[in-house]
């Protein structure tokens, strides 16, 4: 890997941004929408919305970020754009981590605009600091990007790509105990539940919800979160293909 071709292919991914500005309304201003659509659903309950808002601020931005990066890295193949990178001295490693690093800054920018809205603007009550409520966020929204630049290499199409949303996140998203304890789900869902990564994002996202100062199951969450991104990334790369057949 090089650190100067990482970093000229996140300031070109960047550029492109720039000038899509409906993916970034997608990436900055959805979850924002959607948790003060989630809000007011819960406008009589004001309780329900602490209970459930800290766990859907890591949710959204992971849902997201998976959206436009499958789609974005899809289309780099598609147009025969990562082709012709892949043609210069460039490596595999090289172009996943400077799309991360670019998608990364985006997510940055997202779970701050997302975790400031709920805790600032919509009463999100949180017995922790809104601080680690970012952290998750962020690292929700990083994996979110490693889970679309990997499965964006599977897909042959734009549509085939969203339809692994319904293969990747919704069974976390079923499993992941926002809907009910992990513990009273059979035996079988418990353990699946328990090797997913939004579980853990979850249960992070409560201890923080619950607990004033950090605890030790917070930092496992987190780092299982993190170390799920990470070998997602590796993944990424090791399946990237120049183009698609």
């Amino acid at each position: 890997m090089s650190t100067a071709r990482t970093l000229a292919t996140a300031a070109r991914v960047l550029r492109q941004l720039r000038h899509d500005p409906r993916s970034i309304a997608l990436m900055l201003l959805v979850p924002c929408v959607m948790l003060v659509l989630l809000r007011y659903v819960f406008d009589g309950s004001p309780g329900t919305f602490d209970d459930i808002g800290a766990s859907l601020l890591g949710v959204f931005p992971l849902i997201t970020m998976f959206l436009v990066t499958s789609i974005a890295t899809l289309r780099e193949r598609t147009s025969g754009t990562l082709e012709r990178l892949l043609a210069l001295p460039l490596a595999k490693a090289d172009l996943i981590a400077g799309y991360a690093l670019a998608f990364g800054l985006v997510a940055v920018a997202q779970s701050v605009l997302a975790t400031g809205l709920a805790v600032g603007l919509l009463g999100l009550d949180v017995v922790g600091s809104p601080w680690l409520l970012l952290l998750v966020a962020l690292l929700d929204a990083l994996l979110g990007t490693a889970l679309g630049l990997f499965v964006s290499a599977f897909a042959a199409s734009e549509f085939q790509a969203v339809q692994f949303m319904p293969a990747v996140i919704f069974p976390q998203l079923l499993l992941c105990g926002l809907f009910t304890p992990r513990a009273t789900m059979a035996p079988a869902l418990e353990a699946l539940s328990n090797v997913l990564p939004m579980s853990y994002a979850v249960d992070g996202m409560n201890e923080v919800l619950r607990h004033p100062d950090v605890t030790s199951a917070f930092v496992r969450d987190a780092l299982v979160v993190a170390g799920c991104a990470v070998l997602v990334l590796a993944l990424g790369a090791a399946t990237l293909r120049r183009r698609t057949p």
